[in-house]
């Protein structure tokens, strides 16, 4: 049965949990350079630059062309891991991702202050492949140990991400410097940058992570494309055995969407509203990343403790209280001040609360990704991973619209309130998912027959 198999999995090697790691490890470089703290802020104040308008044009346009590398995740996402499952190519389809996020980003050389159209498609096509190559590297995860050793390992990976964020970042700051148009010479090489380091960093998981699975024949009069559509619909069909999985991805869609706000406008959050120093903003790095990382590490043995979804319950709770934290730094600053008669500045107590934030970032999505891990049956792993990567992205379209058109509207202080109701839903719907019985669902699954066996 599947419940023995996947419960006396054996743990991968070493070396090939640290090659998986180090995709977490590259990929870090291009979601804090290009999508947090470097290419945002230059594209909305130095490309775009309608400064007379509190780069709201700029904001909007940025939350745009993610939402649209989002939505095409949406779209192929699915379809495509039912696919790679079929054909057991998740290592090949993760090396076209890898490549084409690489000559993606290179490119973003090109763009210069006014060239819009130019940085909004390459953009969108470096995030479409990043993204893809997220779902696809998280697919891997269910086969590399047993299900009480996913929360370490998939902590490890993000921890280790959050290092390689710290190492590529701290080195663009340092001798690229500020993202301002005086500047702009040598920190356009921000994109090339980013891309050498995912070309090299990443090159252990493709030499040495193992296809997992077995391809299958594919039927005379058949193509992998009416395949992947028609086990996509049995798995539409059959989503109803998978009650907590289908209820868990409605959760992250909630949690993902406040995420990516936090994500995408943390640092434009810094520039606008806080308007913190260029000290304070590297502080501001350095203290997201160390506590990111450790938080990935602590939470990873935690939730093998405790479970998965309490842990993630956790650290939701954790997140509504950064995000309260976040809307109210000057309050917090002036009761501060005034209670205890010091003389602190809102950019200080804004770092304090990145302590926080830090902490839950790289922890909740481990906790998520583990989750699924926990509730997918090993030969549907790309294709649930792709329903994954769907609300994943479909949450980043809901939040960062969202929150774009809220701050064109209110301001980009009131509109993070947004991300506070997010983390609340997300709660609301944890609170309806058991992780043993969709553990044991996962175990029973059995595809031949299309249904869990025993029921």
């Amino acid at each position: 049965m599947n419940q023995r198999r996947r419960h006396n999995e054996p743990r991968a090697p070493r070396k090939e949990i640290l090659g998986w790691a180090m995709f977490d490890f590259a990929n870090q470089a291009y979601t804090l350079l290009i999508i947090t703290v470097i290419f945002p802020v230059l594209f909305t104040t130095v490309i775009v630059g309608d400064a007379e308008d509190q780069y709201q044009l700029g904001n909007l346009l940025w939350s745009v062309a993610l939402s649209i590398s989002y939505l095409l995740v949406v779209l192929t996402a699915p379809v495509l891991g039912a696919i790679i499952d079929f054909q057991a190519s998740k290592k090949r389809f993760l090396f076209y991702s890898y490549i084409v996020t690489i000559v993606a980003t290179t490119l973003l050389y090109l763009v210069e202050p006014g060239m819009i159209v130019l940085g909004v498609i390459l953009l969108i096509l470096s995030n479409y492949a990043y993204s893809m190559g997220e779902t696809i590297i998280a697919a891997f995860l269910p086969s590399l140990g047993p299900p009480q050793d996913l929360g370490k390992i998939s902590g490890f990976g993000w921890g280790l991400g959050y290092i390689g964020g710290l190492v590529s970042a701290g080195f663009v700051i340092v001798y690229l410097g500020e993202p301002i148009l005086e500047n702009f010479d040598r920190i356009r090489w921000v994109g090339p940058f980013a891309a050498l380091f995912f070309l090299l960093a990443a090159n252990p998981t493709i030499l040495w992570v193992r296809e997992p699975g077995r391809a299958l024949k594919l039927p005379e009069g058949e193509s992998y494309v009416t395949i992947g559509f028609a086990r996509l619909g049995r798995t539409i069909r059959d989503i109803g055995q998978f009650r907590d999985l289908s209820i868990f991805l409605i959760s992250v869609f909630f949690e993902m969407a406040a995420i990516y706000i936090v994500i995408t406008f943390a640092f434009i959050y810094g520039d606008q509203v806080v308007q913190w120093d260029e000290d304070v903003r590297i502080m501001m790095f350095v203290v997201v990343q160390i506590t990111a990382a450790a938080g990935a590490f602590f939470f990873g043995f935690i939730q093998d403790k405790i479970g998965a979804l309490f842990t993630n319950i956790l650290i939701l709770i954790l997140w509504f209280f950064a995000v309260l934290a976040i809307y109210g730094v000057m309050d917090i600053t002036e009761w501060i001040n005034s209670f205890f008669d010091a003389e602190m500045e809102e950019q200080h107590i804004f770092l304090y609360v990145g302590v926080l934030a830090g902490s839950c970032l790289g922890s909740s999505q481990s906790a998520s990704r583990t989750l699924v891990g926990l509730f997918t049956p090993h030969e549907k792993a790309a294709e649930f991973y792709g329903f994954w990567g769907l609300f994943y992205k479909m949450a980043g379209i809901f939040g960062i619209i969202g929150l774009g058109l809220l701050q064109a509207q209110f301001g980009l202080q009131v509109a993070v309130l947004f991300c506070a109701v997010l983390f609340l839903l997300a709660i609301v719907f944890c609170l309806f998912v058991s992780q043993k019985r969709g553990e044991v669902t996962a175990d029973a699954y059995e595809e031949n027959s299309g249904r869990t066996a025993g029921r």
